[in-house]
């Protein structure tokens, strides 16, 4: 297991807060953003287009300027943040799973929406979720550490990234459903896993991987279907599983993984 400071140093995060007290995991406006810049877009240009430009049409400057802080929180928003750079390009490799991506990035960067995971993944195929069984598990979570109404707007933000992902349908009356799962989603939690400090068949075994509820020899197949487009080297031999992410990290970042 790679310690805390080095997942922190290549773009996980951890602690108490998180966006999600008042944001859902803000899918449009990234959308937006990244539509209109290239894979290589510095974090001046991002912040320009929503602070100067106003490419997200927000109304007044304290708007503008608070959207991008948000943004920064959840996404990083800069290349040199190794999780960011490897996110933003593998949103370019398939638009149908950008949702489920953007939900994943979500989850290693706020504390807040990765509490809520374990309350999703223990619902049954088609389960209602009122929005009160979500306040009252953050609550349980999280003793006397909110107010009723900043559980309500956590309850609401979680719930509204979880359907815009796909775990959830519905607008007021919210069931559990089975998001679309993409060999690009397969990637980005395995190379999750792969920061946090498992290897081989481990990889397949963690809270990454698990969230996204396929059997083992779904995401073995989806593996194989990423590795034939270029997005890992993946070997799998019997019972020994061998990947790669060749280009994803410089040598230097590598090292941080190993301090």
């Amino acid at each position: 297991m790679s310690s805390p400071e080095s997942q922190t140093r290549v773009g996980l995060k951890f602690g108490r807060n998180g966006v999600h007290a008042s944001r859902t995991m803000m899918f449009a406006e990234i959308a937006e953003l990244f539509h209109g810049r290239g894979v290589d877009a510095t974090a001046e240009q991002y912040q320009q287009d929503v602070e100067l430009f106003n490419v997200l049409h927000k109304p007044t400057d304290k708007a503008r300027k608070l959207t991008w802080r948000h943004l920064v929180d959840l996404y990083g928003m800069d290349a040199s943040i190794p999780l960011f750079r490897v996110f933003r390009r593998l949103w370019e490799s398939d638009e149908s799973a950008r949702s489920l991506l953007a939900c994943q990035m979500g989850l290693a960067r706020d504390p807040l929406l990765r509490l809520s995971m374990d309350k999703i993944l223990t619902l049954e195929p088609g389960q209602w979720l009122p929005r009160e069984d979500m306040e009252q598990f953050v609550e349980e979570q999280c003793p006397d550490r909110f107010s009723p109404a900043t559980l309500k707007s956590i309850a609401q933000n979680v719930n509204g990234t979880w359907t815009n992902a796909g775990f959830l349908q519905g607008r007021a009356k919210k069931h559990r459903t089975d998001p679309e799962v993409r060999p690009v989603n397969v990637v980005f939690a395995l190379f999750l896993g792969y920061l946090q400090g498992a290897t081989g068949n481990r990889l397949f075994q963690t809270d990454w991987t698990r969230l996204l509820g396929c059997r083992i020899e779904r995401l073995l197949e989806l593996a194989r279907q990423a590795s034939h487009s270029g997005l890992i080297t993946f070997k799998h031999s019997s019972e020994v599983v061998e990947i790669t992410f060749p280009g994803y990290l410089s040598k230097e970042e590598e090292q941080w993984l190993h301090e």
